[in-house]
């Protein structure tokens, strides 16, 4: 493919070209952006190393022939491999914080944090909160960003991967909260024993197996670990639903992601009092339940793990 930018100059000319590329070349976008030109943004402020936002005049400056260079290797890549470009930088953003991500972890994405942004409001008293548990943590983000909303609070992040856990203390350690976070490998509950939380988050696998079988290319090179959950979508929240009471406190709260499982979930315990969030900035497929009612269908959900 002809990657010849004669005639490009400025920030504006190399954004326009590569989100014209990327429309050119049919890429699928949802890994922190829901377009070809966001996406070239995010790549070309990365080579050039610029904030997130910048002021106007930045658009007309004029690039180095360096950063040319750098910029046009990451739309090649980007094309070429496939590859998401929080991948190709190393680094995504979620609930208004950086967190670094690699191929071990999920880019984040998820409508959680909107709720982080809300403080979890009419479900904890934020202040009060002081175990927060990030079940299926990955890069650690969801649980790392909660802290902005309980400010007394300690958080455990948990995944089976001690390759996304490496991330996931990266991230601890760029923040220097190793005071207030701790990364523990365990298949979901198995290494918690006696522990106990105010609130457990989880954005656990949830793709059911005809959806992962249709899955575009960009969502292929995520680690299928954190995606692909049995025939329904739903292998692991069954088992979540199961032991989470145990490791809440009395007032504990339940909040778990299942996206497009919802329909699932909804068809297999349509006893159980769930709460389906609303979010403004987009998302679906988020409940909250309380230990109290995890504790009334104990039996029931035991029956169907």
């Amino acid at each position: 493919m002809n990657y010849q930018y004669e005639g490009l100059e400025t920030l504006i000319d190399f954004v326009r070209w590569g989100g014209s590329l990327f429309r050119k070349n049919e890429l699928f976008f949802g890994h922190g952006t829901d377009n070809a030109f966001d996406e070239a943004r995010v790549l070309v402020f990365h080579a050039l190393s610029l904030p997130q936002e910048v002021p106007d005049m930045y658009w007309q400056v004029r690039l180095t022939q360096t950063e040319r260079t750098a910029v046009t290797e990451l739309f090649r890549l980007r094309i070429e491999t496939r590859k998401p470009a929080a991948y190709l930088i190393g680094e995504a953003w979620f609930a208004g914080i950086r967190f670094k991500v690699n191929e071990n972890t999920l880019v984040p994405r998820s409508p959680i944090a909107e709720l982080i942004q809300q403080r979890f409001e009419q479900w904890v008293e934020a202040d009060s909160v002081t175990r927060v548990l990030d079940m299926c943590t990955g890069s650690g983000c969801i649980g790392l960003a909660s802290l902005q909303a309980f400010p007394n609070a300690t958080v455990d992040l948990v995944d089976i991967s001690p390759e996304a856990l490496e991330v996931a203390q990266q991230n601890i350690d760029m923040y220097d909260l190793n005071d207030v976070a701790r990364a523990i490998q365990s298949d979901l509950f198995s290494n918690l024993q006696g522990e106990k939380y105010d609130l457990i988050v989880s954005n656990p696998p949830y793709v059911d197996e005809i959806e992962m079988d249709h899955l575009p290319p960009e969502f292929q090179q995520e680690p299928s670990l954190g995606l692909a959950a049995g025939k329904d979508g739903l292998d692991l929240v069954r088992k979540i639903l199961v032991e989470a009471a145990d490791h809440l406190n009395d007032d504990g709260v339940l909040v778990v992601e299942v996206g497009v499982s919802q329909y699932y979930l909804e068809q297999e315990y349509p006893e159980l009092p769930f709460y389906w969030f609303e979010f403004e900035h987009g998302g679906e497929g988020v409940f909250a339940i309380q230990k109290q009612e995890l504790e009334v269908f104990a039996e029931l959900l035991q029956q169907r793990v």
